[in-house]
């Protein structure tokens, strides 16, 4: 039987792998994935996989050729970075949308990654903040791992009340790993929910979004407005 053999890109991580330690394959900076074939658009249709909300990263994992990469171990910046090329890969850098009536075209191989200070990372994902008020905590950039941790809490609440969407403090709560020093899981939650100022969260959240590393998936539409690409199952198969 004849050998195929499938073409491969290798894929440059937004964090250079700055954020993951040395004997994690990640530490490179660098993906090989291989092109998209019918085997992955089996993937993507596999109805068990779209209600389990894992069709992603069991996409991900049929296209990384190193198979000692750990898809729960990649942040998140990183993971869009290899979903976008993973769509370039199978269905080319063209993407269509709409928005507000209007269809919208994007090329997605000019997606550049956010400008980041590569001296602000380090291999434990580990960094440190200070609010206006003196208040120092410590936080984490999210990983795969973290994301199920908090979809499994958010889930949680959902059964305990249908009308319940803790979702910005939930995260909040996962990112942030101590308090002036108290890594406690309690102490972490109380400041989260009594103590942290709306305003105080906000600023958080736009050092981070600014800190981290991550593809900048902002594009002006035809009517000048600026709009983030989501990035789900509708990013390869519009019609799913």
């Amino acid at each position: 039987m004849a050998e195929f053999k499938f073409p491969t890109e290798e894929i440059e991580l937004p964090s250079k792998g700055l954020v993951y330690p040395n004997d994690n394959p990640l530490s490179s900076g660098k993906v090989e994935m291989k092109y998209m074939t019918a085997k992955e658009e089996d993937i993507l249709t596999n109805q068990a996989y779209i209600r389990k909300g894992t069709v992603l990263d069991k996409l991900l994992k049929s296209l990384i050729i190193d198979k000692k990469i750990n898809i729960d171990d990649l942040i998140v910046g990183d993971k869009n970075s290899l979903l976008i090329a993973s769509r370039i890969l199978g269905y080319g850098k063209e993407y269509k949308f709409e928005y507000n009536g209007y269809q919208e075209t994007v090329d997605l191989s000019e997606l550049e990654n956010k400008e980041i200070n590569e001296d602000n990372l380090n291999d434990k994902n580990d960094f440190s903040y200070e609010f206006e008020n003196g208040t120092k905590i410590t936080y984490r950039l999210l990983t795969g791992t973290d994301e199920k941790k908090i979809q499994k809490e958010l889930d949680g609440y959902k059964k305990l009340n249908p009308d319940s969407e803790p979702t910005l403090t939930t995260r909040l709560k996962h990112v942030i790993t101590s308090v002036n020093g108290d890594e406690e899981k309690k102490t972490i939650r109380e400041f989260v929910d009594n103590y942290l100022l709306a305003r105080d969260s906000r600023a958080f959240r736009d050092h981070i979004n600014t800190t981290q590393p991550d593809v900048d998936l902002n594009v002006t539409t035809r009517g000048g407005r600026e709009v983030s690409i989501p990035i789900g199952l509708s990013f390869f198969w519009p019609d799913l």
